[in-house]
């Protein structure tokens, strides 16, 4: 059974709090990003584009840590260890649009350009640990 998030843990991550993805390069270093950050049930969602290092790695190697701290009290944070279990272009226009919304209050993706292929990336948790 996979691990689920405490009231605590889904108010730090619901919230516009920045979260940070921890990814391999082949070479097995890692990489780490700020990114955007929603969850779907126990699933946590990232959005990106093809063609950016953090989704070559990801597919390369499903293994991603992401830790998202509270802004407010960055002493309190949720830490999730785990694989990706789907990339998906279907919706990732409107999954970043949603995004934009929780952080930037816009209704649409400001940055987003006819070129890039936006690519939801579903995130199943292995270990969910913080302190709340």
């Amino acid at each position: 059974m996979s691990p689920t998030f405490s009231e605590e843990q889904m108010a730090i991550l619901d919230s516009p709090n920045f979260a940070h993805v921890a990814t391999y390069f082949k070479d097995g270093s890692v990489q780490v990003n700020p990114v955007w950050v929603d969850r779907d049930g126990d699933q946590v969602r990232i959005n990106s584009a093809e063609g950016r290092a953090k989704v070559r790695n990801l597919r390369n190697d499903p293994r991603v840590t992401i830790e998202v701290s509270n802004s407010e009290n960055p002493y309190r944070y949720v830490e999730v260890r785990g694989k990706v279990v789907e990339f998906t272009h279907d919706g990732a226009d409107a999954h970043i649009d949603a995004l934009a919304k929780k952080y930037m209050g816009v209704d649409v993706y400001p940055m987003h350009t006819p070129e890039e292929q936006r690519v939801t990336i579903v995130i199943e948790p292995d270990k969910i640990t913080g302190s709340s």
